[in-house]
């Protein structure tokens, strides 16, 4: 395992390595738990060696976690301290039910939050945290929630950050919320789609997950399909484009 352990650190050094010679960002995805302390570890490791004077290494924070903020928290001062820039990819979460089941059968205190709400304080709280303190943050929003979002554009319209800013982006998945991607762009605001690829048993699971996260919000689902209903019928009643001309 040792061995095994040393081979995934030198596949991360060489992606991250890559990544700043490149000037190009990498983001390490979220993971179980009990398998997330050895990851953050990594991660730090590599914003130290190439965040140097901006972000280009960044570490997923899932915000179903109660104890993420303390973990944001403790690396900012890590990172003022040491001198290097903090990437923060910010979701809400992935394995909720696994995590839950994993803590009730092996009886310990689940890392998850009580409710859908406490999430939600969360995610705002840390999002929050991160727009305030840009100087050493850059920040990746990846949320299909409308509140979070337009939370995230308040709070940069009070604080004056342009709506460009490098230091700021946000990020649905492709083919779920596009009514929130698409604005956003339209806007000016830097806007991202996340494409999954890979073997259909490992990318189809990830997408249910996905999907099932967005049924938890109240009302969104059923508005999301309401615009696309409304968009359909405004592309039908369209007179094609050659027709036009």
């Amino acid at each position: 395992e040792k061995e095994e352990w040393e081979r995934v650190k030198e596949r991360v050094e060489k992606l991250c390595k890559t990544a700043y010679e490149h000037n190009v960002r990498l983001y390490a995805d979220g993971e179980e738990s009990w398998m997330q302390d050895a990851a953050d570890e990594l991660m730090e490791e590599m914003m130290r060696k190439y965040n140097k004077d901006k972000a280009l290494i960044f570490n997923t924070i899932q915000c179903y976690r109660w104890d993420r903020i303390d973990y944001l928290k403790d690396l900012h001062e890590k990172a003022k301290r040491d001198g290097f820039k903090v990437g923060a990819k910010i979701v809400r979460g992935a394995y909720m039910e696994k995590e839950n089941a994993r803590a009730k059968r092996l009886g310990y205190h689940t890392p998850i939050c009580e409710s859908k709400e406490a999430t939600d304080v969360n995610f705002n709280s840390i999002m929050s945290y991160c727009l305030n303190n840009l100087d050493d943050i850059s920040l990746f929003i990846g949320t299909h929630n409308e509140v979070s979002n337009y939370l995230a554009l308040q709070i940069m319209e009070d604080k004056n950050i342009s709506i460009d800013d490098p230091r700021i982006w946000f990020s649905q998945l492709f083919g779920m919320s596009d009514h929130i991607s698409y604005n956003l762009s339209r806007r000016g605001y830097n806007a991202a789609k996340l494409v999954p690829f890979g073997p259909v048993r490992d990318v189809v699971p990830y997408l249910l997950r996905r999907a099932q996260e967005n049924t938890s919000v109240k009302g969104q689902t059923g508005r999301e399909l309401s615009l696309l209903m409304e968009e359909r019928k405004r592309r039908k009643g369209e007179p094609n484009k050659a027709h036009r001309e």
